[in-house]
């Protein structure tokens, strides 16, 4: 028996079974991170996001109607990944000066990983004919750009902090 040769339609579907996975996985992570978060700006970010993302599952779920196909999630290794690695750090840098500086860098890992995804879905929305899909993968794939740049300049400032406090104990407080 033959089986059906893959096509970039199947690759784009499977692909955003695993964002919609990833996007709400990240809500969730996003939830703990501000909760974690001892630096006022990055809590806020956090909680910004979190929101942004809770809209962007929303916008993922428009995507999948647009597709005609229902709402699916896959799992994704890379976001179970990177948020075990998010617990290992809180747990190993917690009560640490360099906590706040260590969040921030795992929330750029996923976001990281998000913007390579939206990108990609993006372009083959595009190229499989779903204009309305790439616009809305677009809009998402804009917020995770400006989260990112957020997140640096945030994390620039927390890093000074954080040297300054070092040699000190427990963390510094923004």
């Amino acid at each position: 028996m033959a089986t059906k040769d893959k096509t970039l339609h199947d690759a784009f579907y499977e692909t955003l079974k695993d964002v919609y996975y990833a996007e709400k996985q990240s809500v969730r992570a996003l939830k703990k991170s501000a909760k974690a978060a001892d630096h006022e700006e990055l809590r806020q970010a956090f909680e910004t996001h979190a929101e942004e993302s809770a809209n962007q599952v929303e916008r993922l779920q428009q995507v999948f109607e647009i597709i005609g196909k229902s709402a699916r999630a896959k799992t994704c290794e890379a976001m179970q990944g990177l948020t075990a690695e998010m617990e290992e750090d809180l747990e190993d840098f917690g009560d640490s000066p360099a906590a706040d500086a260590v969040l921030a860098a795992c929330a750029q890992a996923v976001e990281h990983y998000e913007i390579a995804r939206y990108g990609t879905l993006k372009t083959w929305a595009a190229q499989l004919g779903y204009g309305d899909a790439a616009k809305l993968l677009d809009e998402t794939l804009q917020e995770e750009k400006k989260t990112d740049q957020l997140l640096t300049q945030i994390a620039e400032r927390i890093n000074v902090e954080g040297a300054a406090a070092e040699g000190g104990s427990g963390r510094k407080s923004a």
